[in-house]
């Protein structure tokens, strides 16, 4: 991982992304620790029943700049790609020469690169936007060393005492946090996303020819280059 770092911070046209989802946050006047500099009132339990809103960051390492997209749905491998291509629509015009995305994801169900949905979407975003996708996944029990894992600890803390009564309180909170002195832009996905979405084994395998896969570690490197072209030795 270290290696990888390196080289994409010396090349501009590497751009590194880290992306994750935080657990969902239950919606309502429930205690949840901690304390406040107003008096506030919650309710001794918390129930099963009661609506969650998900947050799921995509933050810039080099850049420090952090996304956070929050949806009351289920996170699935089209909400994480959906949120890739939208920040992806913020930042092109800004990097002009950037050819190549790293993406570094855990090792989480809905974006491991056997997840065939994941990776059909991958596939069909390298070739409209005519760029490459570098996934280096973190093993299990090492997701912790993703950068994002450190933005939802500040999040945590920033609405630490508070009441998160209501969908827009948990937006105002997303909005006002500060992560190493800037403010995250934050969207509310409203889209609901069907799950069990997935491919055939025979649409898999074809898939699979638009995938170099590092030799022996081959589900946690994998890079999709564009249609075409080459990218050599991985990593």
């Amino acid at each position: 991982m270290a290696k990888v770092y390196r080289e994409a911070k010396a090349d501009e046209k590497v751009l590194r992304l880290s992306m994750d989802a935080k657990a969902a946050v239950q919606i309502g006047k429930f205690s949840r620790g901690g304390s406040s500099r107003i008096e506030v009132h919650a309710e001794a339990y918390d129930f099963s029943d009661a609506p969650k809103v998900t947050p799921y960051g995509v933050y810039l390492p080099e850049e420090k700049e952090l996304f956070i997209y929050l949806t009351t749905s289920k996170v699935t491998s089209d909400f994480i790609v959906d949120c890739l291509e939208d920040v992806w629509k913020e930042l092109k015009e800004r990097y002009p020469n950037v050819e190549r995305l790293l993406l570094n994801l855990d090792n989480g169900q809905e974006n491991s690169s056997r997840r065939t949905q994941f990776v059909h979407r991958l596939v069909d975003f390298v070739q409209e936007q005519e760029m490459e996708i570098e996934l280096a996944h973190y093993p299990p029990y090492h997701s912790k060393y993703n950068p994002i894992e450190r933005v939802w600890g500040v999040l945590e803390q920033h609405w630490n005492g508070s009441l998160l009564d209501s969908l827009h309180a948990i937006v105002e909170f997303c909005k006002s946090m500060t992560y190493q002195g800037i403010t995250p832009t934050v969207k509310l996905v409203q889209e609901e996303y069907p799950t069990g979405v997935k491919l055939s084994a025979q649409q898999m395998k074809e898939l699979e020819q638009h995938l170099e896969r590092l030799p022996g570690l081959e589900k946690w490197f994998v890079s999709i280059p564009r249609r075409g072209t080459q990218t050599g030795q991985l990593f």
